[in-house]
């Protein structure tokens, strides 16, 4: 990815896509240095790396009155963790995505006479930032069961994980279901898949986020599946892989 400006940049929090009220999105991530200095360090210091840590700020327009606006988003999700997926160049299958499992700790909202009404509000992650691709676009209505496109994301190292994110934006028709899965495979054929990962059975915006085991997966193609159940179902989702 060459530079670019920032005027596509997508956020994805729980079922709900906040790309269209948000203005500014941010994500940092640290590792504590702890000082293991001592008379052997050869009069320096000697650092180790403690805790890791991410952060997501975003602000924006202030909207509210539907379950996909901001103020009811925020709202419901304050004090709760849940998938956070974010792309600073679209949503596109492929595009960059960073994603984790975030406490939704904060909301600010509102400010004086004249102004067009505000929101600011962020995430702290309760498990490491992953960075990866989007795996399925948010834009493309799906009514059946289906495989997304393969990604060559690479191979999972011992002690690493697979992290996939699902948010499902918008749910329609008479009991509608969706059960998607990540597959693995070793090439761009996936004659022979691996089931690596499973979400809960979705009938109902909302969003969730999974990991691997941390085992070794030599793999290095990976794609989102899904099953789609109910009469006349439609869904809007929106899904992302990454490791760490």
């Amino acid at each position: 990815m060459s530079k670019f400006v920032l005027t596509n940049a997508r956020l994805f929090t729980g079922g709900v896509d906040l790309t269209s009220a948000s203005n500014k999105v941010e994500i940092s991530t640290k590792i504590e240095e702890k000082d293991a200095t001592n008379f052997a360090s050869g009069g320096y210091k000697e650092l180790l790396g403690g805790l890791g840590s991410a952060e997501i700020s975003s602000e924006g327009q202030w909207e509210a009155g539907d379950p996909s606006k901001v103020d009811d988003a925020a709202w419901a999700q304050l004090g709760s963790v849940g998938a956070w997926s974010m792309g600073p160049n679209g949503a596109a299958v492929g595009n960059l995505a960073y994603l984790t499992n975030a406490l939704r700790c904060d909301y600010k909202l509102l400010d004086a006479v004249g102004e067009i009404a505000p929101w600011t509000s962020g995430g702290k992650s309760s498990w490491p930032l992953a960075r990866g691709q989007f795996a399925h676009p948010p834009g493309t209505a799906r009514t059946a069961t289906g495989t997304g496109t393969g990604l060559q994301l690479g191979a999972i190292a011992a002690g690493k994980r697979l992290y996939a994110a699902l948010h499902v934006l918008s749910v329609a028709g008479t009991t509608p279901s969706l059960t998607a899965r990540v597959e693995s495979s070793v090439d761009n054929t996936f004659a022979s898949p691996t089931t690596r990962l499973t979400f809960n059975a979705a009938a109902v915006a909302g969003g969730q986020i999974m990991r691997t085991a941390g085992t070794a997966i030599t793999d290095t193609w990976w794609r989102v599946a899904w099953t789609i159940t109910g009469t006349t179902p439609s869904f809007l989702f929106v899904s992302s892989l990454g490791s760490q």
